[in-house]
């Protein structure tokens, strides 16, 4: 390969680089947050009480939520299974953002943190997976 065709991809390559380390950021704090709130529903439940009870949620429930919560975000961190735990985890954030447009809360923080780690979620997903690029071509 000329010197020149090697210089001529290396931005390219840095741009591939840099998009890769942002996705994997993107994916880490959505996957922290999703182990962070199924830990605090499994061991904590008592912090998130209140919380529970205005969106209509018994807290006997949290024994069932916070594991689905950690299987959906290991699914997610899992590069093989990473496209399945993103449908499982939006899934999971819309019906958190479905709980809180029934209740009227339309805008509320916890709805506003569901919506950016579903756009952080598929956005991470976007830009360190090229077969997710391929399908979505946002960019030409």
């Amino acid at each position: 390969m000329s010197k020149t065709m090697i210089l001529h991809q290396l931005p390219e390559t840095k741009a591939l680089h840099r998009a890769l380390w942002a996705g994997r950021i993107m994916s880490a704090i959505v996957v922290i947050a999703l182990v962070a709130d199924g830990f605090i529903q499994l061991f904590a439940p008592a912090q998130i009480a209140s919380m529970l009870q205005e969106t209509g949620f018994a807290m006997g429930l949290t024994h069932v939520v916070g594991p689905i919560i950690l299987a959906c975000a290991i699914l997610y961190a899992i590069p093989a299974t990473t496209v399945l735990g993103a449908i499982l985890v939006t899934g999971f954030l819309g019906g958190a953002i479905c709980a809180h447009v029934r209740i009227g809360e339309l805008g509320s923080p916890p709805e506003l943190i569901s919506l950016l780690l579903g756009a952080m979620t598929w956005g991470g997903l976007y830009l360190r997976d090229p077969r997710i690029r391929a399908i979505l071509p946002l960019i030409q």
